[in-house]
């Protein structure tokens, strides 16, 4: 086998006509992509090259790749438990989401770099001193734009943390039960779960266009949380909307574009009548028997038996869930329907364009196959998938670990007419393009072309039975005769 690759990379390098013998080694171009690609030792060794993409692989091993005119580079090794991400000059190492280091230029000329040893050290550091932090968890730390919040300091977690979103700074002492809350026109404290209560008054701001904008107040009260909470939201606005829950009781919410209310709580009856969407709705307990009606919302639905749901622009039906589930979504000009079968064991995709008419059709069927028809009509089926249909738009299961299990690849592009098909990595291939079609068999021991210089076999990567074009274009000789002249 290791003999096999050598001559082959002689000949490719010599400049010769590619060497098949796959799966010990095969080049070919690619069908669906204007490109080369190069396999060894079936699965277990690659090089690619597209456009100005170049890349090798070790299938999982490691999978390098580089893009020149993009400026990118990614690293995987044993994916995903080692990644290496590069776009232009931000970087980004990761082990396992655990421990990762990242780095990036900011316009202002700040460049910040990253360290993390997941859950217990944070650290950014920059060239501008206000962005740099550290936070050893759970003793003492700062952090900037993580955990969802703006700014956060700690000491001795959950001892002490304060955190800041917007203009809005929260002191948090023994995390989560009690807090002293404050920010402009907004005052608050709460010992959870015995009581808690919010203020904020109507304030302005001055948005991004330099225009002035009213910012909604509310009131918020709990007591025993979850049994009793009382909020009103949406002050200073057309639809202020109060809400009551005495749990178990019952609950309410009311506002002038809706009003809905329940009892007992959470699992009871619930009336809604939506005057926004215009819609009625009956929930005998909700999420599970649902009956809806009006102009904004068709519901019939009794879990797990059966539902139908209807909106101005998303249906979705399922029977004896999970077995079967269907959606429709039609936001022009975007159209998508699905439907599936236990989830992932069969499922169906299709999505148009409604103005160019284009259409992407996926189908997979774990772990038999997965089909893919994207939107200017190329087409790939693959056999096996065994996380393909968990992970469909991964890019790096494709690419780093697809090839281990994909023992048929059949491809069709038709802008080119070209296609193509792979059993058991390249034991049997078949090109077809316009004016030409290959097949190799059995490590290239049998080997059929035909094209512009006529027919040619191999035996044991010997020319037999050569039927090429005669000289002046005329059919008939062997390669290399002329043919006979006219009489």
């Amino acid at each position: 086998m290791l003999g096999l690759f050598l001559i082959g990379e002689l000949g490719v390098r010599g400049g010769e006509e590619a060497f098949h013998a796959g799966p010990a080694y095969d080049r070919f171009r690619l069908t669906l992509e204007p490109g080369e690609r190069m396999e060894a030792v079936g699965p277990l060794h690659y090089r690619q090259e597209v456009g100005e993409t170049r890349g090798w692989g070790f299938p999982p091993l490691v999978v390098w790749e580089k893009n020149t005119g993009a400026d990118t580079s990614e690293l995987d090794i044993l994916y995903p438990l080692l990644t290496y991400d590069r776009f232009g000059t931000e970087t980004r190492w990761q082990l396992f989401q655990l421990l990762n280091f990242s780095g990036n230029q900011s316009f202002d000329g700040s460049d910040k770099r990253r360290f993390s040893l997941f859950p217990f050290y944070l650290q950014q550091r920059s060239a501008n001193p206000t962005n740099n932090y550290t936070a050893v968890i759970p003793f003492y730390g700062h952090l900037q734009n993580r955990l969802f919040r703006d700014e956060v300091h700690f000491f001795l977690m959950p001892l002490y943390v304060q955190s800041r979103k917007g203009e809005m700074v929260t002191d948090n002492y023994l995390y989560p039960f009690f807090h002293l809350r404050h920010g402009p026109g907004l005052t608050g404290w709460q010992f959870w779960p015995v009581v808690g209560a919010e203020h904020k008054s109507v304030t302005q701001r001055t948005n991004h266009w330099d225009e002035v904008e009213e910012i909604p107040g509310h009131e918020k009260f709990f007591a025993a949380w979850p049994f009793f909470v009382k909020d009103r939201t949406g002050i200073g606005t057309t639809n202020e909307q109060r809400s009551l829950l005495v749990a178990p009781l019952f609950s309410s919410e009311h506002s002038p574009l809706r009003d809905s209310v329940g009892f007992p709580w959470p699992l009871g009856y619930r009336r809604t009548e939506d005057r926004e969407k215009e819609y009625r709705e009956w929930d005998a307990p909700w999420p599970f028997v649902v009956f809806a009606r009006g102009k904004g919302k068709q519901t019939d639905r009794v879990w797990p038996i059966f539902s139908r749901s209807k909106t101005p622009e998303v249906e979705t039906d399922f029977y004896a869930w999970p077995f079967y589930k269907s959606g429709k979504v039609h936001a022009a000009p975007y159209d998508r329907n699905y439907w599936r079968l236990m989830f992932f064991l069969y499922a169906d995709l299709t999505e148009k364009n409604t103005d160019t008419l284009e259409v992407l059709h996926r189908r997979i069927a774990w772990p038999l196959f997965v089909s893919r028809k994207e939107y200017d009509g190329r087409r790939r089926v693959q056999v096996l998938a065994l996380l393909e249909p968990f992970l469909p738009t991964s890019r790096s299961v494709e690419r780093d670990l697809s090839p281990l299990w994909s023992v048929w690849r059949s491809e069709v592009n038709p802008a080119t007419h070209a296609s193509s098909q792979s059993l058991l990595w390249n034991l049997y291939r078949h090109e077809s393009s316009p004016g030409v079609k290959k097949s190799s068999l059995l490590f290239g021991l049998f080997q059929y072309q035909t094209g512009p210089e006529g027919r040619q076999t191999r035996l044991f990567y010997i020319p037999v039975g050569g039927h090429g074009k005669a000289a002046g274009g005329a059919p008939g000789g062997s390669p290399g005769t002329a043919a006979p002249a006219s009489q």
